[in-house]
């Protein structure tokens, strides 16, 4: 069976490049005019630790999120209308990943860190649905996927997706009241989908 998704693959890979090269136009030197020496210059650097923090979350998060797009069509080899606009919604998301990413940067640090949390953890919600929602159609229709595949592996990347919606929903609740938690749960789930994205593979 001939692969027919080499374009949205494509298509794709260059979307999550441009998601990712867009979240360092957050990161910013400090104008030399008010910097006198070194010790000023580390003082700047301390300042920023939230951007770097934000930067780091959200750049690690998009290449796991494309480490799980890339093996989740290693199983699908076909394409229909629903399969492009499900995809095209993970894409959606992802571009905008550099937005919270931007708010928690500049708010975490201060007294309105619960809404800029609940921003950034309620877009991850978001695109665990949308990536639960890509398989959900791929596997409705096993004509789809795979040559071979099995009903024991649908079900498993079926369930390692699902996992981790409660988790995200989770730490959305919480970012409203203990926003450093919420923001830790999200550290551990990047820890998660780095490693069950070894779940996303050949079974014959």
């Amino acid at each position: 069976m001939e692969k027919e998704t080499a374009r949205i693959e494509g298509f794709s890979d260059g979307v999550f490049a441009i998601a990712i090269t867009l979240l360092v136009l957050d990161l910013h030197a400090p104008d030399a005019s008010a910097i006198k020496n070194g010790n000023e210059l580390l003082q700047f650097l301390k300042g920023e630790w939230t951007t770097y923090l934000a930067f780091t979350l959200s750049f690690f998060s998009i290449f796991i999120m494309w480490v799980n797009h890339h093996k989740i069509f290693k199983q699908i080899y076909s394409r229909n209308t629903a399969i492009m606009f499900s995809n095209g919604l993970i894409l959606f998301l992802v571009t905008a990943v550099s937005y919270p990413t931007a708010l928690l940067a500049r708010f975490f640090d201060g007294e309105a860190s619960s809404i800029a949390v609940a921003i950034y953890t309620g877009i991850f919600v978001l695109i665990n649905i949308s990536y639960n929602l890509l398989w959900f159609v791929a596997a409705h229709n096993k004509k789809l996927l795979r040559p071979g595949i099995t009903a024991l592996a649908i079900q498993k990347i079926r369930n390692n997706y699902l996992y981790g919606f409660p988790t995200y929903l989770i730490a959305f609740g919480l970012s409203f009241q203990f926003p450093s938690v919420a923001l830790a749960i999200n550290m551990l789930l990047l820890v998660f989908w780095a490693f069950s994205s070894g779940k996303i593979k050949m079974q014959e």
